[in-house]
Parts: C-alpha cells; sequence; structure tokens
C-alpha cells in the first residue's frame, strides 16, 4: 500500500479516541458511510486492538491505522491486531523500529521544525498539537521543507479542513469534531466542497 497516495486520495483521516472498541467501531461504521477511506484508531481506547481486528473484518475497502503510539510494545500490538499503518503523536524511535522491521507506514508526529523535518525525511510526518500554529504555522514550515508529506492533527475543526488543503497539508487527522454531529457524510461533503482535487 502507498499511503501517501492514500493519505492525498482521503484528505480527511478520521482519528478515534473514545471509550470503548464497541463505540469506536460505531463511529467507524458511519465514516464509512460518509464515504471516507482511511482511519486512525488511538491506543487510548480500552479494546483499540479489537476494534482494529473487526474493522479490518468488516470493511476491507478500508485503511486501518493505529494511533497514540509511543512505544515499540503499543507498535507491536498494533501490527499484530492488523493495522495498516502506524501514527506517533511525537518522535518514537521503538515505533519507527518495528515500523521499519515488518514494512509498514509510519507516520511520525513532531511539532517543531527540527522534529517534523526528521519526521519528514522518513514519509508522511504528523504535525501535532495542529491548533497551536494553525495554517500560517504549517505553511511557514513547508517553506522550509518543500515537499514534506505533512499531516495536521489536533484540535482540528471539519469546517478547517480547507485552510490546511490549501496551505499543503496532504491529509488532516480530525477527531472529535467530525463526529460532533449525526450528519457526518453531510458535513464531509460540505467541508470539500470547492476543495481541489
Amino acid at each position: 500500500m502507498d499511503l501517501l497516495q492514500q493519505l492525498r486520495v482521503s484528505r480527511i483521516v478520521p482519528v478515534v479516541r473514545v471509550s470503548t472498541a464497541d463505540e469506536a467501531l460505531g463511529l467507524a461504521a458511519r465514516c464509512v458511510q460518509a464515504g471516507l477511506l482511511t482511519i486512525e484508531f488511538t491506543v487510548t481506547t480500552a479494546g483499540w486492538d479489537e476494534a482494529v481486528r473487526a474493522a479490518r473484518a468488516d470493511w476491507p475497502q478500508l485503511v486501518i491505522g493505529a494511533g497514540t503510539l509511543r512505544t515499540q510494545a503499543d507498535a507491536e500490538q498494533a501490527a499484530e491486531a492488523g493495522a495498516q499503518f502506524l501514527v506517533s503523536p511525537l518522535p518514537a524511535p521503538g515505533v519507527r523500529l518495528v515500523a521499519g522491521r515488518l514494512g509498514l507506514p509510519f507516520v511520525e508526529g513532531g511539532f517543531t521544525p527540527a522534529e517534523i523535518a526528521a519526521a519528514a525525511a522518513q514519509g508522511p510526518a504528523k504535525l501535532f498539537p495542529a491548533h497551536v500554529g494553525g495554517p500560517a504555522y504549517l505553511r511557514s514550515l513547508l517553506a522550509v521543507l518543500p515537499g514534506a508529506a505533512i499531516v495536521p492533527t489536533g484540535g482540528i475543526a471539519l469546517a478547517d479542513v480547507p485552510l490546511w488543503l490549501a496551505a499543503g497539508a496532504v491529509a488532516v487527522g480530525v477527531g472529535s469534531d467530525l463526529t460532533a454531529g449525526d450528519d457526518i457524510a453531510g458535513r464531509v461533503a460540505e467541508a470539500l466542497a470547492g476543495v481541489a482535487a
């Protein structure tokens, strides 16, 4: 799987951070119904690995990642559960080690220019917490890191996705705001209306 291409096509990556695996799967079902192609389950959800397994079985068309990984053990558990890509919110050498050994795509997190440069040199980088700097910060990063594939995540409203994409994001991670309303499909369509493909 070419994760970078998948992210570019997806544009929005739901970041599922809830209390239980059942809740996570319920949100995943709503995201699939909304036409979203990629999803990230966080390890802060109780039973997250079971959610990954069930989602892989239920929605083979969905590309499923495991996020908020910080340790080698987290990464190994994610791989065993069937995660198709790994995500960390910060530099995570142990996760990178497992990803490299198993050939899994890894979206490493960072915030400073040095952290983002190091992560982007290896593949897509996660800018976290993105809301702190906003789209202007992403533009500044890309001015000195042209061509870097950056996925801003953290505190981003669904309605602001076009601003992030216009600033140069390859995709945008959206958490609680994505699922705040009942009509995910309508809200996603509205957010992406007018965004160049």
